[in-house]
């Protein structure tokens, strides 16, 4: 039987600092390598907290910005107090019931990339 695995989102950054600054400082996210064909050329990197494995890329062939990402964490409560207590100066986000009755935490990246953090289990 064919089984498929997790996929891991490619999202298009164009500044590394403030990829930094969002996906390390902010959301807790380690980075776990990173890749340039030699100096000066754009970054691709892939970045990591607990099971969610992100690629990030400076390449502009590689995605477009703007896309959208739901990560489940059954932790949301806990997620959402920890991102509140850091201050970021470009993000606050809240949480919003769902029509369909998740619980979800939209946070927009730098590059106009959205994470959408959910509690799966209805309300």
């Amino acid at each position: 039987m064919i089984k498929l695995q997790n996929p891991t989102p490619i999202l298009r950054i164009f500044d590394e600092a403030k990829a930094l600054e969002f996906y390390l400082e902010f959301l807790g996210f380690s980075v776990n390598w990173e890749h340039r064909f030699e100096d000066g050329l754009p970054l691709y990197m892939e970045v990591a907290r607990d099971g969610c494995v992100l690629h990030l890329s400076e390449h502009h062939g590689d995605c477009t910005p703007g896309g959208a990402v739901r990560i489940e964490s059954r932790e949301l409560d806990a997620l959402h107090e920890e991102l509140s207590a850091k201050n970021y100066r470009n993000a606050r986000p809240g949480i919003e019931e769902t029509p369909w009755g998740t619980r979800d935490m939209a946070v927009t990246d730098p590059f106009g990339n959205r994470l959408i953090f959910f509690d799966p289990v209805k309300t």
